[in-house]
C-alpha cells in the first residue's frame, strides 16, 4: 500500500514538472521576436526587440580615413557629420594662413639683410632693425613659420584621424542596458574622497 502511494505521488510530481517544463518553452516562444529574411540570408529583427542585429562593414574606418586623406572634410561628409566640415577647413585655413604670413614677413627681412650686406642702406627697416636685429627676425620668422607648417600638418592628420575614428563609433552596437557613469565616494574614516567609474548591466 505504502508502495503505492509513493508511486503515484512520485508520478503526480513527474507530470506535474513535465507541464511546468512545457509551459516555460511556451513562454519562451511567444517572448522570441519574429525575424525575417533577406535576399542575402540576414536575420533582421524588430527595432522594438532587444536583439537588434547591426551589420558591420569592417572597411568603412579604412574608407573615411582615406576620403578624408584625399580631401579634407570628404570623411567627415562619408560619415554623415557634415557639421564638422566647416571645422575642418576653418583649422586648415588658419593654419595656412599663419605660415603664408610667417613666410612672407621672413622673405622681407631676409631680402633687406642681403641688400645690407649687399652695400644698400635703403631697405625698409633702415630706421627700425640694425644687422643684428635683422639676423634676429629671421631666425623668430622662421622658427615662426616651420611651426605653422607643423601645426597645419598636424591638424590634416588629425582630420584623417577624426574621420577614421568616427567611422568605428558609429558601427559601436549602444545598448540602453549597458551604462557607464561616474562617481565620487568619500570615505567616513579619514574622510578622503575618490573618483570612479560605474558600470551597470541590465539583464532580462
Amino acid at each position: 500500500m505504502r508502495n503505492k502511494l509513493f508511486i503515484s505521488i512520485f508520478c503526480l510530481l513527474l507530470s506535474l514538472s513535465a507541464s511546468a517544463q512545457k509551459g516555460k518553452e511556451k513562454k519562451a516562444e511567444d517572448k522570441k521576436p519574429e525575424s525575417t529574411e533577406n535576399v542575402e540570408g540576414l536575420v533582421i529583427v524588430p527595432a522594438d526587440s532587444a536583439l537588434v542585429r547591426k551589420e558591420i562593414d569592417p572597411l568603412r574606418p579604412a574608407k573615411a580615413a582615406f576620403y578624408s586623406a584625399v580631401l579634407p572634410g570628404l570623411g567627415q561628409a562619408y560619415n554623415k557629420k557634415y557639421w564638422k566640415i566647416p571645422i575642418v577647413y576653418a583649422a586648415l585655413g588658419t593654419g595656412i594662413y599663419f605660415y603664408i604670413d610667417n613666410n612672407k614677413q621672413y622673405n622681407r627681412v631676409r631680402d633687406a639683410y642681403k641688400r645690407r650686406l649687399a652695400g644698400f642702406e635703403d631697405d625698409e627697416f633702415q630706421d627700425r632693425l640694425t644687422d643684428d636685429g635683422l639676423i634676429e627676425a629671421q631666425k623668430t620668422l622662421k622658427s615662426n613659420k616651420e611651426l605653422s607648417l607643423l601645426v597645419t600638418i598636424g591638424l590634416y592628420a588629425l582630420n584623417i584621424i577624426d574621420a577614421n575614428v568616427d567611422a568605428h563609433l558609429l558601427q559601436y552596437n549602444v545598448d540602453e542596458n549597458l551604462s557607464l557613469k561616474p562617481h565620487y565616494k568619500i570615505d567616513e574614516f579619514d574622510k578622503t574622497g575618490s573618483f570612479g567609474l560605474t558600470m551597470s548591466l541590465k539583464l532580462n
